[in-house]
């Protein structure tokens, strides 16, 4: 018998309509008008099964998928479930109670804790169950009161309650339950306090760690983009131990197992739950007086060197984040050496180096910038600012004849992107990005800066706008005079790259489930791509599909689609801005796709994936043979580390392109290392393990970063 990682179900969200057991009361008649029986036809469409159908789709697939097959070692199966089939009122019991310790499903043993779901209404629970008998266990039902009776309640001690209700059609049956016409809103919630109890030094550790770990997806105002909205009308709701459970083991859409991996502790978590019940502190504004306050000039550029002080390869180096100590390492690409472990802000997102390739602007979760001059000996920091209190994104001029002359950062909060001197960080122009969405026209408090590209086509940056879906183009030949062009895109823009001419950019609005492609030379959109689930490329990858031609290639953090979109409109019309191929990759949690123009080969990663076995590997496709199965390679396993979750992130080529260097992650107590692949072969080449490796993640070659190659 197998033993298979943690697992879950997850059968919580929103109120998508009921149906309910009705008692009709003694004496009432049970024939109808033929009024009353015509509005009841109408009512007849919010059925059970129509109800579960609904409710697995969008709670219930993302871990047991659409098809009910579940994922391998993570989630059970929900077809032929000899668990569901043997005794459905346990497994009722489960959803309404929780439930911890092992459970066999066909034969596959599973040991993890299922959170209670007594939230959940009991025409919601018996819907899903009608539904999931039906299509995939031969047939079935589960009524209300079955729910109820599991929880204990009046339906309990009434064996008649389990029956049919007698009224004379399924018309009238539907039409009883019809939802009430009294709006939700208008009701008074019941609420004692505003949250469990919590003391200040258990809020403020609390609101620390969503702060580092949870903003970046659900914001800092709580309100959701690439992860749900954690909004108290919500978290209240679903209580304590569901929160508890979600945050310990995690989703295969992509959020991460804290608890399992050792990232956070029982005590941290539980505190964690609590805090996401109390309303969301809003941060202070950071404007110009308070950057100016953090700006630093270590080395003047009077005082830098004139020439490179080292003769290493630059353009091979690697800037490596290593998230949870708050540092840089600059790696020598050529001989494997660390040539300096730098202090920078908190977890840098990314590394960005200038357009000559003698800079490396880094910024932090904390919206900390950093910029080191690689051409000292060994490389270091030479001036450093705040922009914000959190921040993801930094880049630099790239256009013809204003090289380095600037940079640019975006921030998570305050929601602002701001234009500095690319020599020393002195900041220049500060513009907030609040405004109306694109979709519905509504204010938004908190549209945060995403990613961040240098065009070079004009003198512009271009500026993703995560909530109000709005893509800036931003030209800075007279920043004192702004212009900014904007496009409608589509909500939650995140990430994104350049297509293999660098004319088109292409970007993931990952929970609108779109990428939207812009043409940098005509300044305007496109089109916008339905791709599923929750696209998250970085910058993507580009190659040349044997039959589609040039295509720029997306994984995703909802599902194992590798999704390749064609990119050449002048010579294959048909197939540009449109999915032309969508392979299968190892399964959800995928964060970084990665080829190069010397490689036959596309590398998918899937760290977040909640099967160990997959988020400690990496797929490799053949690019010449698209149709032939991946390889996966089990990086983790030849990094050696011992204990810890291993997560294997973000592929990244070398300079020449006969390299590929893997990120193994591992906890911050835990030992880390780098893996380094021979492309050709896809045999292990190297492994870099030093001390100082503290939790490596993405890695940044100079090469390919600065000339977009990727």
């Amino acid at each position: 018998m197998r033993s298979s990682p943690p697992w879950k179900v997850i059968w919580a969200g929103c109120v998508l309509g009921a149906w309910s057991l009705v008692t009709t009361p003694a004496g009432a008649e049970t024939s109808a008008t033929a009024a009353h029986e015509a509005e009841m036809k109408q009512a007849a469409v919010s059925d059970p099964l129509k109800l579960g159908e609904e409710v697995y789709g969008r709670v219930c697939a993302a871990c047991h998928q659409p098809t009910g097959l579940g994922m391998p070692g993570a989630f059970p199966p929900l077809v032929n479930s000899d668990f569901l089939k043997a005794d459905v009122n346990r497994a009722i019991g489960a959803v309404v109670n929780g439930l911890t310790g092992k459970v066999t499903v066909n034969g596959v043993e599973y040991n993890g804790a299922m959170p209670p779901m007594a939230y959940l209404k009991d025409e919601e629970i018996a819907g899903v169950f009608a539904y999931v008998l039906t299509k995939w266990n031969g047939g079935g039902s589960v009524t209300p009161a079955q729910v109820a009776a599991a929880r204990g309640g009046p339906a309990a001690a009434d064996a008649a309650a389990q029956s049919r209700h007698p009224l004379a059609t399924d018309a009238e049956h539907a039409y009883a339950g019809a939802p009430s016409p009294i709006a939700a809103s208008e009701t008074a919630d019941m609420i004692t306090s505003d949250g469990p109890p919590m003391t200040v030094t258990e809020f403020d550790a609390s609101k620390q760690i969503f702060f580092e770990r949870c903003a970046g997806c659900h914001g800092v105002l709580r309100k959701g983009a690439t992860g749900k909205p954690l909004t108290t009308d919500i978290t209240r709701v679903k209580g304590t131990e569901y929160l508890k459970t979600m945050i310990t083991y995690g989703s295969p859409a992509g959020m991460p197992n804290w608890g399992t991996s050792g990232a956070l502790t029982t005590a941290q978590i539980d505190g964690l739950a609590r805090y996401l019940q109390h309303p969301p502190p809003e941060p202070p504004e950071f404007g110009m007086e308070q950057m100016m306050k953090s700006w630093q000039v270590l080395v003047p550029p009077e005082k830098r060197p004139t020439a490179p002080m080292h003769k290493r390869n630059i353009n091979n180096f690697f800037v490596v984040t290593l998230r949870d100590s708050g540092e840089v390492a600059v790696i020598d690409g050529d001989t494997k050496e660390i040539v300096n472990i730098i202090k920078t802000g908190y977890a840098v997102h990314i590394s960005r180096p200038s357009a000559s390739g003698r800079f490396v602007y880094t910024i932090g979760r904390d919206a900390r910038i950093d910029m080191i001059d690689l051409w000292m000996d060994p490389p270091d920091k030479v001036a450093e600012i705040k922009i914000g209190l959190e921040a993801r994104s930094v880049e630099t001029s790239k256009y013809h004849g204003f090289e380095d002359r600037y940079a640019v950062a975006g921030a998570y909060w305050p929601p602002q992107y701001v234009f500095m001197d690319g020599s020393n960080l002195k900041p220049l122009k500060i513009i907030s990005t609040r405004g109306m969405t694109v979709d519905t026209q509504e204010y938004h408090p908190e549209p945060r800066v995403a990613a961040i590209v240098a065009s070079h086509q004009h003198p512009e940056f271009i500026i993703n706008i995560k909530e109000t879906g709005k893509i800036l183009l931003a030209n800075y030949e007279d920043i004192d005079n702004l212009s900014v062009t904007t496009i409608d895109g589509a909500r939650f823009l995140h990430d994104g790259g350049w297509d293999s001419t660098k004319r088109y950019f292409l970007t993931a609005a990952n929970q609108s489930n779109k990428v939207a492609v812009i043409d940098s030379q005509e300044r305007k959109l496109t089109a916008l791509i339905d791709v599923e689930k929750i696209p998250h490329p970085g910058r993507g990858a580009n190659l040349t599909d044997p039959k589609f031609g040039p295509v720029w290639v997306t994984s995703a953090l909802g599902n194992p689609n590798v999704t390749f979109i064609g990119t050449d409109p002048a010579a294959r019309k048909d197939h540009a801005w449109k999915v032309v191929r969508t392979l299968q990759g190892m399964g959800g949690g995928s964060l970084f796709v990665k080829s190069h123009p010397h490689s036959s080969n596309l590398w998918v990663d899937a760290p977040l994936n909640p099967d160990a076995k997959l988020s400690q590997s990496v797929a490799v496709f053949d690019v010449k043979n698209l149709e032939a199965p991946f390889e996966v390679l089990p990086i983790a396993a030849w990094a050696d580390l011992g204990e810890g979750a291993k997560r294997v992130v973000q592929p990244e080529y070398n300079a020449a392109g006969d390299e590929v260097w893997f990120s193994v992650w591992n906890g911050r107590d835990q030992k880390s290392a780098l893996v380094i692949v021979d492309d050709k072969t896809r045999k292990l080449k190297a492994v870099i393990k030093d001390a100082r490796l503290i939790t490596p993640t993405g890695k940044f070659n100079v090469e390919n970063t600065m000339k977009d190659i990727y």
